[in-house]
């Protein structure tokens, strides 16, 4: 299978490598210490110098395959890109390429009427608001989105939404606008048509955020993962998306390219740890020689740069398969992918861990934020073991 990107992918790249370590990379000490201020659900102000230097060098909004929109690349195109972008936790956020945005923008583009695009796509786009996609509730398991209860009724040109909502991304971000909202509009349809998904602006009244919730201790500020409440919400009928029946629909048609991105952004986390990983073993001295002369240490090296490949290899075929026979064609892949690389993300993170020492576990090297985002996506976009049943489901019908 040829992975070979085209010139100017290649040039694209590169521009990319070289804002990362002109601009990115440095500017991360400031952007984290912004945050442990007093007011730390503001957005530190280097984001914006970033944001703008990002646009004026066209490196914006690489996700949408749309070259009106964005880069008009493919998913295999993209993949590259979105690794080097992973491989900083700010660093999808300076570019416009950052979840649950890029899935939101998708579904407009892909899914919205005008009035919806220009109401919220284009300020999307421009990034000057922010989204969040409210979807699990803490009362179902969320896994099975079937299970979605927030009810979405429709009485007369608009609709009513109740309902609790938990882990909503972006929620508490000072400039998230628009939700995204999906819930079950009709509880007689058959299984897969009882849900709709809807636009709720942030400010509709009777939407409020509960709380913030954190992820082993880690609030992710200013973004924020929330629970939310929706009581008589009602916005008006021309807010739904596809129309209604049709969220699973735009659920599924969301999820396929949000999972490869992830995957890859997971695969650039996993690299930069390894990389401090070595630098850490090469500097650090223990019973009387480096620890990379100490075989346990070198066993870990090996592990994870072999892993790393594997999971990488498997992520390109998945994203090269999905570009040419579609999501659906390319269901078994997509799932692999979702099992394979967030654990293989937490063994190389934690590796990298131990090399630390008691450093590891602080917030000085950024291992244990990084290994804590490795473990939610295990969860997030749907867990491990729903992804393992599609893949062997789809392994035994061969058998049949």
């Amino acid at each position: 299978m040829d992975f070979e990107l085209s010139d100017p992918v290649k040039a694209l790249k590169a521009r990319l490598e070289s804002f990362m370590d002109a601009y990115v990379y440095p500017a991360e000490a400031e952007y984290f210490a912004t945050l442990k201020d007093s007011d730390r659900w503001r957005v530190p102000p280097i984001m914006e110098k970033l944001k703008a230097a990002a646009k004026s060098e066209g490196l914006w909004n690489l996700f949408l395959s749309d070259p009106d929109l964005g880069a008009g690349l493919c998913n295999l195109e993209y993949a590259p890109l979105c690794e080097i972008m992973g491989r900083s936790l700010i660093a999808p956020s300076v570019f416009n390429c950052n979840a649950p945005d890029t899935g939101n923008m998708e579904v407009l583009s892909t899914y919205g009427t005008p009035a919806q695009k220009e109401a919220w796509l284009v300020p999307l786009l421009a990034g000057e608001i922010r989204s969040a996609f409210a979807m699990t509730e803490p009362a179902v398991a969320s896994s099975d989105a079937t299970n979605i209860e927030a009810h979405i009724e429709r009485e007369g040109d608009s609709y009513r939404i109740n309902g609790r909502k938990w882990w909503i991304t972006n929620a508490a971000h000072p400039d998230c606008k628009i939700l995204i909202v999906m819930g079950k509009s009709d509880p007689s349809a058959p299984r897969h048509r009882q849900q709709s998904q809807i636009l709720v602006p942030m400010d509709t009244p009777g939407v409020r955020i509960v709380r913030r919730l954190t992820a082993f201790g880690y609030d992710d500020a200013p973004y924020g993962h929330c629970e939310l409440d929706f009581k008589d919400v009602r916005v008006p009928a021309k807010n739904v998306i596809l129309g209604e029946g049709r969220g699973f629909e735009v659920a599924q048609g969301r999820l396929g390219p949000g999972r490869i991105h992830h995957c890859m952004r997971l695969i650039g986390l996993s690299e930069r740890a390894l990389e401090d990983m070595c630098r850490r073993a090469r500097e650090r001295t223990a019973f009387g020689c480096s620890l990379a002369d100490h075989g346990t240490v070198r066993q870990d090296i090996a592990l994870c740069r072999a892993e790393i490949e594997q999971a990488r290899l498997l992520v390109l075929q998945a994203a090269d398969r999905m570009d040419r026979v579609g999501g659906k064609e390319a269901r078994a892949e997509i799932a692999m992918i979702k099992v394979v690389v967030p654990n293989m993300a937490q063994r190389v993170i934690d590796r990298a861990i131990q090399v630390h020492g008691a450093g590891g576990f602080s917030d000085g090297f950024g291992l244990a934020e990084a290994w804590s985002s490795a473990r939610t996506l295990r969860m997030a976009d749907g867990p491990d073991a729903v992804h393992i049943e599609t893949v062997a489901k789809m392994e035994l019908r061969k058998y049949n």
